[in-house]
């Protein structure tokens, strides 16, 4: 299997100050676009923290021959 490249990105601002969130563009070496899809996760660190493990797991379940 080729090398991988997970792409992600992260920022920490306050709840009520985040009116949206968009797909981010990436440029392929191809000449093709991709996305990538904006999460967002809300509460205390912990509780960020949390769901940040729990959405990292369910990511590569959708990739089980990794």
């Amino acid at each position: 299997m080729a090398d991988l490249v997970l792409v992600y990105g992260m920022r920490l601002l306050p709840a009520d100050e985040v009116a949206s969130v968009q797909a981010a563009p990436i440029a392929l070496k191809n000449g093709n676009e991709a996305q990538v899809t904006m999460h967002i996760l809300e509460g205390s660190r912990e509780s960020i923290e949390a769901q940040l493990r729990h959405s990292l797991d369910a990511f590569f379940d959708f990739y089980p021959e990794l």
